[in-house]
């Protein structure tokens, strides 16, 4: 459980102090977002997926919220402009009304993929796995480096900034210590918030996808670092 808090924290911190050493270019985090977009997707698919689906005795009604997370995920990023899958928005003035939408947002994306990751739930007591995790992790960092990118706007790193990365970073934490200590769901519940949350990450997936390529032309380069996602997003879930 430690373990998992300070990979979880430890990884929005990076992020977000990695902008201070890594000057933002634009389409120059792309192949990064592209991996994790696929790692995060293949695991949706063949971890997430068949084990709500076989877990639960209603899959209409798994599917029904499925559909529904897909489309929160699209009402938060109203307020994120996409920077859950790192889009930064360098010269942007942010006013402070924005901002508090911004962190509130992101508060709730990470809030929900941190519940999914208690130890005693349904869908962990047939295949132990680390894939979920590191599928978080890797579209986490450049998250919060696209969040503090954002937030200097080409200034300063200032206290407000640190707050809001801050914010950012212990929002999954909570969420796996509500989940695993505070509040009491049923199996039927968790594998509903289950499929809830994995239809942000169809979501987050999906458009990194669709937008890496807005021409849709094809890439080799693009798909190759695509297939690589998949293939490391299989091993980990078959041997880790």
């Amino acid at each position: 459980m430690l373990l998992i808090i300070l990979v979880l924290f430890g990884s929005a911190i990076i992020g977000g102090l990695a902008e201070r050493f890594i000057a933002f270019k634009s389409g120059g985090i792309k192949h990064s977002l592209i991996f994790a977009g696929s790692f995060l997707f293949s695991i949706t698919i063949i971890h997430i997926l068949p084990e709500i689906f076989s877990l639960g005795d209603n899959p209409m009604k798994l599917g029904l919220f499925i559909l529904l997370g897909f489309f929160f995920q699209q009402l938060l990023e109203y307020f994120t402009s996409g920077v859950e899958h790192g889009h930064a928005h360098v010269h942007d003035h942010i006013s402070g009304v924005s901002r508090f939408g911004l962190v509130i947002a992101l508060m709730i994306h990470s809030f929900l993929e941190g519940a999914l990751l208690t130890h005693d739930s349904p869908f962990h007591e047939q295949h132990e796995s680390y894939s979920l995790l590191i599928g978080i992790v890797l579209h986490k960092v450049p998250a919060a480096f696209a969040l503090t990118t954002t937030l200097k706007g080409g200034g300063k790193f200032t206290t407000q900034v640190w707050v809001i990365l801050l914010l950012f970073a212990v929002s999954s934490p909570i969420g796996l210590l509500l989940s695993q200590h505070l509040i009491v769901l049923s199996s039927d519940h968790m594998l509903t918030l289950f499929a809830f949350v994995s239809g942000g990450f169809l979501h987050i997936s999906t458009t990194i996808f669709v937008e890496s390529s807005p021409n849709h032309r094809f890439a080799i380069r693009k798909f190759l670092v695509s297939l690589l996602g998949a293939a490391i997003a299989i091993a980990t879930e078959l041997f880790i």
